[in-house]
C-alpha cells in the first residue's frame, strides 16, 4: 500500500505534446508508471510518441510499446482511458483552466509540475476544489513517487528506494537530498510527496501527514520545510497529538533576512513564528527530530526512529 500513487494509478499527462511534457511523461512511463494517454486541445486523434520524446532512446519492454493516444479534453481521455490520474505540464496563464479541467472530469489526484501560476488563479483552482473529491499536489511541485510502483513528475526515480518512510516536502531538491541519505543508508520510502512552494497550494503538509499516518505501510516520517507560511506548524500540531510514529524535520531558510523572498514564491516571513528558528523552536516543542542541516536529514530521521525502537 501507500497513499497517492499505486499499482492501480492510471495516468494522463496534460500538455503531453509539449517539450517538457513529453519529456517527463517518457520518463514516468520508462519507470514503470501506467501512462495511458495526453492531453493537447487541437491535437487530439494523434499519437504521441514516448521514444521520440526521450531522443529515440527504446522503451523497456514491459512499457508495451512507446506511443500512446492524445485526446482534445480531459473528458475525453478519461472516458476512452478510464484515467484517474493527472500530471499538469502546461504554461502558467492556462494552467489554472487545465487543473479545473480535470477535477470536472473526475480525476482523482492532480499532479501540477507549473511553476508560476498566478496567485489570483489559485485563489479560484483552490475554492472550486473543495467542492469535487480531487485532491491536487502542487503546483510548482517536483510530483510524486511510491518507489518501484510508479513516479508521476520530474524527480529522479533511481535515487529512490522501495520502502517504509513517508517523505512531505516544499523542496524538489531537498526531497531528492533527504531520499538519497535514506537511500545510501539502506533505507527505503513508502511514499516521497512534493508539495509545492507557492503561497497557494492543493495539498498541505498536514493533508499528507494525515495521509502517512493512516497508512499502514509508513513507518515514520520526513516533514522537509522552509521560512513563510503556517503549514509546518499546523502539521507539528496534528503530529503531537495525533501520530505516535517517528517524524523528523528541516526547515530550510535560517539565513534568510526577515522580508525577503528565498527561492519559493511561498518563502517569505510575513508574520509571527514564520521564520526558521521559529518554526524549529515549535517543531521540536511538539516531540520532532529537527535536522540542523540538509546533510544530516537521514541522522535526524534514524534518531527519531532509535528514541521509539522503530526499525525502518
Amino acid at each position: 500500500m501507500a497513499i497517492l500513487l499505486d499499482k492501480d494509478s492510471k495516468v494522463i499527462f496534460q500538455g503531453i505534446t509539449g517539450k517538457a511534457g513529453g519529456f517527463h511523461a517518457a520518463q514516468c512511463l520508462a519507470y514503470g508508471t501506467n501512462v495511458v494517454g495526453g492531453v493537447t486541445p487541437g491535437k487530439g486523434g494523434t499519437m504521441w510518441d514516448a521514444a521520440a520524446s526521450l531522443q529515440g532512446k527504446t522503451m523497456p519492454p514491459w512499457a508495451n510499446g512507446s506511443t500512446r493516444p492524445v485526446f482534445d479534453t480531459v473528458a475525453e481521455a478519461v472516458k476512452k482511458t478510464k484515467a484517474n490520474v493527472s500530471c499538469v505540464f502546461v504554461p502558467p496563464p492556462m494552467a489554472a483552466d487545465s487543473i479545473l479541467e480535470a477535477a470536472e472530469a473526475g480525476i482523482k489526484l492532480i499532479i501540477a509540475i507549473t511553476e508560476g501560476i498566478p496567485v489570483r488563479d489559485m485563489m479560484e483552482v483552490k475554492a472550486k476544489l473543495e467542492r469535487t473529491k480531487s485532491i491536487l499536489i502542487g503546483p510548482n511541485c517536483p510530483g510524486v513517487i511510491t518507489p518501484g510502483i510508479a513516479k508521476v513528475g520530474i524527480m529522479p526515480g533511481y535515487i529512490h528506494k522501495p520502502g517504509r518512510v513517508g517523505i512531505l516536502s516544499r523542496s524538489g531538491t531537498l526531497t531528492y537530498e533527504a531520499v538519497w541519505q535514506l537511500t545510501q543508508r539502506g533505507v527505503g520510502q513508502s511514499t516521497c510527496v512534493g508539495i509545492g512552494g507557492d503561497p497557494i497550494i492543493g495539498s498541505t503538509q498536514l493533508d499528507i501527514v494525515k495521509m502517512f499516518n493512516d497508512d499502514p505501510d509508513t513507518d515514520a516520517i520526513i516533514m522537509i520545510g522552509e521560512i513563510g507560511g503556517q503549514g509546518e506548524i499546523e502539521a507539528a500540531e496534528f503530529i503531537k497529538k495525533k501520530v505516535k510514529k517517528p517524524v523528523a524535520a528541516f526547515i530550510a531558510g535560517a539565513a534568510a533576512p526577515k522580508g525577503r523572498r528565498m527561492g519559493h514564491a511561498g518563502a517569505i516571513v510575513s508574520g509571527k513564528g514564520e521564520s526558521a528558528a521559529d518554526k524549529i523552536d515549535f517543531l521540536k516543542s511538539c516531540g520532532i527530530e529537527c535536522a540542523p542541516t540538509p546533510a544530516t536529514m537521514a541522522e535526524a530521521l534514524l534518531t527519531a526512529c532509535e528514541r521509539v525502537s522503530v526499525k525502518v
